[in-house]
């Protein structure tokens, strides 16, 4: 009899879940309710493949409004009949109009009008299909309604269901206080639901209308007119988009074709073992069809390549021979002994996907060509919840606290007793509205490309980056067989990409290299000598202080290494302790004889030792004796997307109980399952890492040959782990000239000339990116600037923007001091400055002005490019107060092993983490008066004491340690080192 139920999908309105509601109706004998969340439909799916769990039928709709007010509640049918709704609502939401007073004539589905709105406005015509609402307040009105009772038939209950109890209906009046930005004290009646909004047990419900039984009976007939079916079961078909041709039959031929075709590239001289291995995937692909999907993914990168756009095909796919021959991925899975089932096997419950990385620049292009080139195309959704610090922000406005009082809520510990009653509410109704969704987002990477318009499963957002979003998350497109194509964008491959752009203009007559010959950059003794020395500033995933430690602690000299070090490096893998122990078994032949035989057996490569994602399904499969399904139902777990599923827990009882009855010792099941635990969901799978290992390989090979334009690559796509400074730093070290910006050589990009950097435009951190594409364009359509007046001629400038271009010295070419252009700009232009077309055609004569001579010292030079750019481009150690009273660096580390050393630094990064004690410890890396770097330790004493208070140069005192040939600093005290005066404002 429930036929406008709400979720808290009802954004800012609703205030519990579709699971909530379920329940909700089983306590209240409804064995059937519709589920019409307010224009939205992300609660759908799940409520219909949960509804049988509390024997309940489900019927879906959509609460159609306007604002607050409600236009009409539409029941679908059947299935058209909520594709036909979703289509309606999403026209609205694309293009942002207000639903009309009248609802179109569906033809699958049932329109009612409340009580409320019929009377306001005197509604009379009615198609067979509309009904009208009412609901129990309304009964009061209903007697003095004539006209509405001539209306028998159409009468049918209403009854909204929006909250359980008074704490939803006060939650709900925060939610709608927060989506009108104002205080709750002024939130208007109008903009609340009322309070009796809630279900009632259904033979109440009847006894409320027991006066009016034709309307029970009319109800009835209207939800037993009503169904939906969706499949959710194991066996449930595949929604993706079906043939990439014509025919089932010609996609798999096309297949076939593109696997042979790639043979001779991939593998000249196939033997026996790759024939077996790609007929095994190529069966098992078609029996689990996934043909199409194959087909549509080579597409995608059959396009990017005909583009001239670098691509990385990895995840779980890179498993995957097929894949390697079809150009989707580069890693060869022979080489790796890359474990196929980890992609795709007969047992696997969860859906295979690709994970295909692009350029950040090129991927926008990528996704338009997807939704062109398919029919049925959709950006996957995600939900947006209320975290901590945002629900106490948003409840202290709507509380009317100050800021000062709300920055208090949210920054400190608090204990409840000492808050005043206004804080207590908001931590109280904090608790309550944490983690409800906010808004539907949009999904980081994934794109449906579905058999079915994707309005069959849900109406879609237009968000501003124009292409439609489906309303439901990941992990609902799986439950009902929706796979994503995960399309990603990096910076990684656009500094490789720009960095061979740079290389042809900077260097034409270097040699020729193909960056996709990924076997001879392996074999590169020099690229390999660089990764054991950590010298990777730059380069993708491998540049991070914790992983140029890992590198020296492994002697990474190989890609096989290097491919190990990018999976161990991952959280789960250190926290489980497996990091450790990985590193003692590679570097001590005689530590490996303590594997377990059966886990040293299933992965001889990692010394008995879980290092990927694939190793967990062997240890459960061959280990534990779990089947490769319930292995795969493991692995998903670990994730944490499905760890709460009911499925997960029956798998790790399964997984104790076997090793039990294999007959192991209890401190070996429980140290196993420790370590699967820790880490599955963290670690990569091997052919993930293997992927990420060949694009380091490729960065590793352009800082290797190409150091200098690589490193101004790196500085064009936003830099790396590290910020610009450090990689202008890098740039220099490695033999190049930085220079500041300049009006006659930079461009709004960094750019380099021979060995000489010029700092682009827009480096300058207030400098508009009109103002610098405007004095490129201008240089590059009438010449260099002969001096100061030429540019002001030229180019449309205020003082402002002049005068930044000036203090960093961007005009040093007319040998003026930048003082004395100074003092020529303000009497030249003062605060205005004539349009651009009036510049053009009338140029005045310019007036020469008597100024002293001024003198502008490299100090006050130094502080003018902090200020302008964020650092100095001289050493930060000539702005010290007082000179360092020693030398000592990162050369020095090794004749101080085990013994104290006072060192000066100038602070990179810090990672500020915790013990198992919750305790605070920090790593930090810095870089010594000779430009090197160097890294300490601050245990949580040490830590709990001394503070980094920013960017500078600290003096540091600790003892020298070595861990796996890894030199670091244990600091026990610290102080940071004052700069001199700043001379400009003395």
């Amino acid at each position: 009899m429930y036929l406008n139920c709400h979720t808290y999908y009802s954004l800012r309105f609703g205030t519990f879940s579709e699971t909530d509601l379920l329940a909700l109706a089983r306590e209240m004998e409804a064995g059937c309710i519709a589920l019409t969340d307010i224009n939205n439909t992300s609660a759908c799916l799940n409520f219909v493949r949960k509804a049988p769990e509390y024997d309940i039928r489900p019927i879906l709709g959509i609460d159609f409004r306007n604002g607050v007010k409600q236009e009409f509640v539409a029941l679908a049918a059947n299935n058209q009949g909520y594709y036909e709704l979703n289509n309606f609502l999403s026209d609205h939401l694309h293009r942002e109009v207000s639903f009309g007073k009248k609802a179109p004539e569906f033809r699958d589905a049932f329109v009612i009008y409340p009580f409320e709105k019929v009377l306001e406005e005197e509604m009379t015509q009615f198609n067979d299909r509309e009904f009208i609402g009412i609901s129990v307040a309304d009964l009061r009105k209903l007697p003095f309604s004539c006209y509405i009772k001539n209306y028998r038939d159409k009468l049918v209950v209403q009854q909204p269901v929006t909250f359980r109890n008074k704490r939803d209906f006060n939650a709900h009046r925060l939610l709608r206080a927060i989506g009108n930005n104002i205080l709750l004290s002024k939130l208007p009646k109008s903009e609340e639901a009322s309070e009796d909004e809630r279900m009632y047990p259904v033979s109440n419900l009847a006894m409320a209308f027991r006066e009016y039984t034709f309307i029970l009976e009319n109800t009835r007939r209207l939800m037993e007119a009503c169904s939906i079916d969706f499949d959710f079961s194991d066996t449930k078909p595949m929604q993706n988009q079906r043939t990439y041709t014509d025919s089932e039959e010609d996609d798999w031929k096309m297949l076939q074709e593109l696997t042979e075709k790639g043979l001779p590239y991939r593998y000249p001289e196939a033997g026996p073992e790759i024939r077996e291995r790609i007929e095994k995937e190529l069966t098992v692909i078609r029996q689990m069809n996934f043909v199409s999907y194959f087909l549509i993914n080579w597409d995608i990168v059959s396009y990017a390549k005909s583009r001239g756009y670098f691509h990385v095909g990895r995840g779980s796919g890179a498993n995957s021979v097929v894949a390697y021959l079809l150009g989707i991925t580069d890693v060869d899975p022979m080489e790796l002994d890359l474990y196929f089932e980890r992609f795709i096997n007969l047992y696997r419950t969860s859906p295979p996907d690709f994970d295909i990385d692009f350029s950040w620049r090129d991927r926008q292009d990528v996704t338009r060509y997807i939704f062109e080139r398919f029919p049925n195309v959709s950006l996957l959704g995600a939900y947006v919840t209320f975290q901590y610090r945002g629900v106490v922000r948003e409840l202290g406005k709507v509380f009317g606290l100050p800021k000062e009082e709300i920055d208090r809520l949210c920054e400190e510990r608090l204990v409840m007793k000492d808050l005043d009653q206004t804080a207590q509410l908001v931590m109280k109704y904090g608790k309550l509205i944490h983690g409800m969704p906010n808004y539907v987002s949009i999904h980081s990477s994934g794109i449906l490309i579905s058999e079915k318009p994707l309005h069959y499963f849900s109406a879609t957002n237009m968000p501003p980056k124009g292409f439609p979003t489906v309303q439901f998350d990941m992990h609902i497109a799986e439950d009902v067989g929706l796979y994503k194509f995960d399309i990603l964008g990096q910076r990684g491959l656009a500094k490789i990409k720009e960095a061979i752009a740079i290389i042809e203009d900077n260097r034409p007559d270097a040699p020729l290299f193909d960056i996709h010959d990924i076997r001879k950059l392996k074999q590169d003794s020099k690229i390999n000598t660089m990764v054991s020395r950590a010298q990777c500033m730059g380069c993708f995933y491998v540049e991070s202080p914790a992983m140029r430690m890992l590198l020296k602690k492994l002697e990474v000299d190989n890609y096989l290494s290097l491919v190990a070090a990018s999976s161990i490096i991952r959280p789960g893998v250190s926290k489980s302790g497996m990091m450790r122990e990985y590193i003692l078994r590679h570097r001590n032949p005689e530590r490996r004889k303590e594997a377990h035989p059966v886990m040293q057996s299933i992965m001889p490569d990692t010394y008995g030792v879980m290092v990927y994602q694939e190793d967990v399904i062997k240890v459960a499969h061959h280990f534990a004796g779990l089947t490769l399904g319930e292995a795969d139902v493991l692995r998903r777990g670990m994730s944490g997307k499905y760890r709460s599923r009911e499925e997960f827990k029956r798998v790790e009882d399964k997984f104790v109980s076997n090793c039990r009855e294999k007959g192991y010792d209890e401190k070996l099941i429980q140290e196993v399952w420790h370590q699967v635990a820790s880490f599955a969901g963290y670690a990569f799978a091997k052919g993930h890492s293997a992927s990420y290992a060949v694009e380091s390989y490729q960065s590793l090979f352009l800082r290797a040959y190409f150091p200098l334009e690589y490193m101004v690559a790196v500085l064009n796509n936003g830099g790396g782990f590290y910020r610009t400074e450090i990689y202008v730093h890098e740039a220099r070290m490695l033999g190049g000239m930085i220079h500041a910006p300049c009006v006659n050589r930079s461009l709004p990009q960094h750019v380099i000339r021979g060995k000489d950097i010029y700092l682009g435009l827009l480096a300058l951190q207030e400098l508009e990116e009109r103002t610098a594409v405007r004095i490129v364009r201008e240089r590059e359509s009438d010449g260099e600037y002969t001096s100061l007046d030429d540019f002001v001629d030229r180019v449309s400038i205020g003082i402002e923007q002049l005068s930044i271009l000036i203090r960093i010295n961007a005009f040093r070419f007319t040998g003026v001091d930048k003082y004395e252009l100074l003092w020529h700009a303000h009497f030249k232009l003062g605060v205005s400055k004539k349009p651009e077309l009036q510049q053009r055609l009338f140029r005045p004569p310019h007036r020469n002005f008597d100024i002293p001579v001024l003198t502008t010292t490299d100090l006050e030079a130094a502080f003018d490019q902090i200020e302008l750019l964020g650092f100095c481009l001289c050493s930060p150690f000539e702005l010290l107060k007082e000179a360092p009273l020693n030398d000592h660096g990162a050369a020095h580390l090794e004749e101080f092993l085990d013994r104290n050393i006072d060192i000066y630094g100038y602070l990179i990064t810090v990672k500020r983490t915790r013990t198992q004690h919750g305790k605070e410890m920090n790593f930090a890396t810095f870089i010594d008066q000779a430009g090197e770097v160097f890294d300490c330790t601050l245990f949580p004493q040490v830590a709990a004491k001394y503070y980094f208070r920013g960017k500078g140069i600290y003096r540091l005192y600790g003892k020298v340690v070595s861990e796996f040939g890894f030199l670091s600093i244990e600091v026990i005290k610290l102080r940071k080192e004052d700069y001199v005066e700043d001379p400009r404002y003395k």
